[in-house]
């Protein structure tokens, strides 16, 4: 699978978890699946899931369509999913809080090894009886000791900036951010955004007045 990552369009490698959610789901029922029914799965084309997975091989065979379990690995491996992440978390309020009472990261191989505060009412406090709230000051020994590369953001909008260039410097290369701000980082810093009211904002345009 010689395929360069820059050279895929990022929309299309956005689509890649769709696809691994939606074959999870039908592997519950079956071995195999085809474009077709991918498609109406998900709400794409048939011709838009042939287009999106010939950017990085033949997964499949006319007339037979995909063999789930490969395309699942295939596909785990084209998006580094074939290993274990090792995560911090950034802000302990409720937030962070929830996310760290949340299984869904680490079933899916999103392990939070360290959570971080500079509030000296949370440090020392213990979340689900695993990970201790540490002083955000000892961000960078635990990063580099645990050679982490991802991080959540979940610190209030006024201080998002300053704890990612912190975060960056400590040698975080991806944050998924949960701060309502958009950040200004080097370009090689991968950010990605959950903002709930963005996405109410995205379900007005199609609701009718």
């Amino acid at each position: 699978m010689s395929v360069y990552k820059q050279d895929i369009p990022d929309i299309i490698v956005a689509r890649l978890p769709r696809y691994l959610r939606a074959l999870s789901v039908l592997r519950e029922k079956k071995l195999t699946t085809n474009s077709r029914e991918l498609g109406e799965f998900l709400g794409y084309s048939a011709a838009q899931i042939r287009k999106d997975l010939s950017q990085f091989g033949e997964f499949g065979k006319q007339g037979t369509g995909y063999n789930i379990d490969y395309l699942t690995k295939q596909i785990n491996e084209i998006l580094n999913l074939d290993r274990e992440w090792k995560m911090v978390l950034v802000g302990c309020g409720n937030i962070g809080h929830a996310i760290l009472n949340y299984s869904g990261f680490s079933s899916n191989g999103f392990h939070v090894v360290a959570a971080f505060d500079s509030s000296q009412e949370l440090i020392g406090k213990k979340i689900n009886d695993t990970i201790t709230i540490q002083d955000i000051n000892n961000l960078e020994q635990i990063i580099q000791e645990n050679k982490i590369q991802i991080a959540m953001l979940t610190v209030p909008g006024s201080v998002a900036q300053e704890t990612a260039e912190k975060l960056v410097n400590c040698g975080i290369k991806g944050i998924l951010s949960y701060a309502p701000v958009i950040l200004s980082l080097p370009t090689e810093i991968r950010v990605e955004y959950i903002d709930p009211v963005i996405s109410l904002q995205h379900i007005t345009y199609y609701l009718s007045k």
